[in-house]
């Protein structure tokens, strides 16, 4: 295996996150199991195989290594693979990569689809996800992850099963779908981004930036460039009901132990152990 890029794991339950994440460097996720990535700033060679992107905006630090994720999979003789994006990058995109087929003298068969807040996807029959805006100095979108499920409607909670069975016979449909937020993905975004998606509290598993640690910075400036403060996410503990939230996109102005000792400062008990920063 080549290893060329750094890339953290963790594992929740049946998901594994993994990825890398600073701000104006790189960021890139993977979740194995959904086979879908989040952001292309970066690509490790691993990734490769993952054939579902979700871009969340055009900055180079989430975009950058999008055209080597393509290229990568063409010579490996992979199927084209689909990225989502915001739908006014698309046209900018497919230009992009037609410069770079002059360059390398190689084809880039990909699936460029444009979206919107608003939009669903389905992964699988087991899978949707659903996109909401955030909020940045450029169109960027947000992510989650939903599990659906078909339960029996109540009212027929109390029926035998052949009761039920002569009803699916008769053409009744006896059951109903439900969802369960799995993963939250939520991009480079000032709080009201998070703030407007109230799916992303919910979600057993939540990617969220936290760009800025540092008291003496601003948060007016820091909101007005689209990121978030600490400050912020503790503003909010009592609304995130996730089971775990990783925090990462932080800026190049921290090293890792400063953020470590700014953020246990804060919160010792890191939101009673269910936060978790990706350093």
């Amino acid at each position: 295996m080549v290893h060329n890029l750094p890339v953290k794991q963790l594992t929740h339950k049946d998901l594994t996150i993994e990825g890398y994440s600073r701000a104006a460097v790189q960021t890139y996720w993977r979740i194995p199991e959904l086979k879908v990535g989040f952001d292309l700033g970066a690509q490790p060679w691993d990734f490769m195989g993952t054939p579902t992107w979700f871009v969340s905006h055009g900055h180079l630090d989430h975009i950058a290594s999008l055209p080597v994720y393509v290229a990568r999979r063409r010579m490996m003789k992979m199927e084209p693979p689909t990225i989502y994006m915001p739908a006014e990058l698309v046209e900018t995109v497919d230009k992009i990569l037609k410069l770079f087929t002059r360059l390398d003298r190689g084809r880039m068969p990909v699936n460029l689809v444009g979206i919107e807040a608003g939009d669903e996807i389905e992964l699988s029959r087991e899978h949707v996800v659903t996109v909401s805006a955030t909020k940045h100095t450029v169109t960027s979108l947000g992510f989650v992850v939903w599990e659906r499920r078909r339960k029996l409607k109540a009212e027929y909670t109390g029926l035998s099963g052949p009761e039920i069975r002569d009803l699916r016979l008769g053409g009744t449909d006896v059951t109903e779908e439900k969802r369960v937020a799995k993963l939250a993905y939520l991009g480079d975004s000032a709080p009201a981004g998070l703030d407007a998606c109230p799916a992303m509290f919910e979600a057993q598993v939540l990617i969220t930036e936290m760009t800025f640690v540092a008291p003496r910075h601003r948060k007016d400036k820091i909101h007005k460039f689209g990121h978030m403060h600490l400050d912020d996410i503790l503003a909010r503990r009592e609304q995130f009901k996730n089971e775990l939230i990783i925090a990462a996109h932080f800026s190049t102005r921290y090293n890792q132990k400063h953020i470590e000792k700014l953020v246990g400062r804060a919160t010792p008990d890191m939101f009673d152990g269910r936060l978790h920063l990706w350093l």
